[in-house]
Formats: structure tokens, sequence, C-alpha cells
């Protein structure tokens, strides 16, 4: 039951990661769970360490989940670099 929790929490931080980032329409619901997933295990190696704050993997509270959407944000800059594309401004 955890893992689906896990997974509609990671799909919710990815949809969000995808619509700052404006690449939504790029990814549909399968990308946004992979992106909030991978952003988690980012956000715990790099950015939890700093702030002190855990990942949707520790508990699914408001601050992990921002931590969480900082790590996704951050995967979805990064493939946009390497895709050669630049951020879209509004």
């Amino acid at each position: 039951m955890n893992l689906i929790i896990y997974l509609i929490a990671g799909a919710i931080v990815g949809y969000i990661a995808s619509r700052i980032m404006r690449t939504n329409s790029q990814q549909g619901l399968l990308l946004d769970i992979v992106v909030g997933v991978i952003g988690a295990f980012l956000a715990g190696y790099f950015i939890s360490p700093m702030v002190g704050i855990g990942t949707i993997n520790d508990a699914i509270t408001i601050p992990t989940l921002v931590v969480t959407l900082i790590g996704s944000i951050a995967l979805l800059a990064i493939v946009n670099i390497f895709r050669g594309r630049r951020f879209r401004s509004a």
C-alpha cells in the first residue's frame, strides 16, 4: 500500500515540476511518476543533507514534498540542458 502512496505522491510532484519547467506537453503520467521518483532520489542525495529535511521516502509532509519538488525541477533542468533546449520564458 505504501508503494501506491509513493507513486501517487511522485506523480503529483512530477506533474507540478513539469508544469513549472513547461515540459508537461512532452510527457505523460508515467514520465511524471519517473520524474517525481528520480527527483526524490536526487533531493535525498544532494538537497536533504543541506537543509536537514527528508524526502517523500521518509514521510509525506509538505516540507518533504517541497524538497522533492526542488529535486524534480533540478532533474528537468538537467534534462533540458542535455537536450540542448533553453529554458522557456513565460
